[in-house]
């Protein structure tokens, strides 16, 4: 509560200074996408709007208090709890019709697949495979599950009790910069690594990765429970399959219907695709383009485009 507080205190800052808030993700297509819409909504509307990190959870419970007007990239179904809550249940936040197609998993380079057989992720909780991966000689080898912050990493985290690759494995959390120059580093000197992988992503388009197999979706097999929950989640949760088919979406208060109805109409006809996406992240992560400059180039580009989804 302590940390929805600070950010609450300097988001009454900034409402000041814009019209709107728009709670901007700390990963690279989410950052991208938060400031195209904050560059539509200027040219467009003539609305001024902050684009400020947070997490989703703080996004969530600020969209539902009305301190936060957007989100732009909602990730189901990792965050089906928070929808119900807010978006089925309260009515205080809506989600846009049209989402973007995703997939999640976990992923290893092709030296770990191909010369150390990880292939599966039944492959995670055989020493004799993940020693390979051991990069600290502590007999456990390592793999990146997410961001701190990311609805996805907890649940790794429950998926790595619920197979058993959590006795074999240190299971890290750390910014995605960080996890991503370890795939880039483990590819340029074509060493073993295991991580958590998701798509559309720009590293898949920089390097031959394989995505391990797992057990299809059940969901009698899926019971997640999220910290924000219950102190006791992680116990209380099981994950034996792999995740159910992803897709994200634009979150908006409702309250936009009211205060702006042409701006909500506007959120629910946004509309990227995978490929995009996939740019946006190369954009921002390999190339480190600034994400608002991006943002300005690709509204240059796109701009009849963007008068389709404004048209009344």
């Amino acid at each position: 509560m302590a940390l929805a507080a600070i950010a609450f205190a300097t988001l009454s800052g900034s409402v000041h200074a814009a019209d709107l808030v728009i709670a901007m993700p700390n990963w690279s297509s989410g950052q991208a996408t938060a400031n195209i819409l904050k560059v539509a909504l200027k040219e467009k509307f003539a609305i001024e709007a902050d684009a400020i990190e947070m997490g989703t959870l703080i996004a969530f419970t600020g969209l539902n208090a009305g301190k936060v007007d957007i989100h732009p990239e909602v990730w189901l179904p990792n965050l089906d709890s928070l929808v119900k809550r807010y978006v089925t249940d309260a009515s205080t936040v809506a989600l846009s019709p049209i989402g973007v197609p995703a997939w999640q998993g976990i992923c290893a380079t092709r030296s770990a697949a191909e010369k150390y057989g990880v292939r599966d992720v039944a492959d995670l909780s055989d020493a004799s495979k993940t020693a390979a991966l051991d990069t600290d000689g502590d007999g456990r080898g390592e793999m990146w599950i997410g961001a701190q912050t990311w609805s996805s990493t907890p649940i790794e985290r429950v998926r790595a009790n619920s197979y058993g690759y959590a006795e074999t494995m240190t299971l890290l959390e750390m910014a995605e910069d960080v996890g991503m120059a370890a795939v880039d580093a483990a590819q340029a000197t074509d060493q073993p690594l295991v991580f958590a992988c998701y798509a559309p992503h720009a590293v898949f388009k920089l390097h031959d990765i394989v995505r391990l197999t797992e057990p299809p979706y059940d969901p009698a097999k899926w019971n997640i429970v999220l910290p924000s929950e219950d102190p006791a989640w992680l116990s209380k949760s099981t994950a034996t399959v792999g995740w159910d088919a992803a897709h994200y979406h634009i979150a908006y208060a409702t309250s936009l219907r009211v205060r702006h109805p042409d701006i909500a109409k506007f959120l629910d006809r946004v509309k990227f695709d995978p490929e995009e996406a996939i740019a946006m992240s190369y954009a921002l992560q390999v190339e480190r383009q600034d994400p608002y400059e991006f943002a300005k180039r690709w509204f240059a580009e796109n701009s009849a485009r963007v008068d389709a989804w404004v048209k009344p």
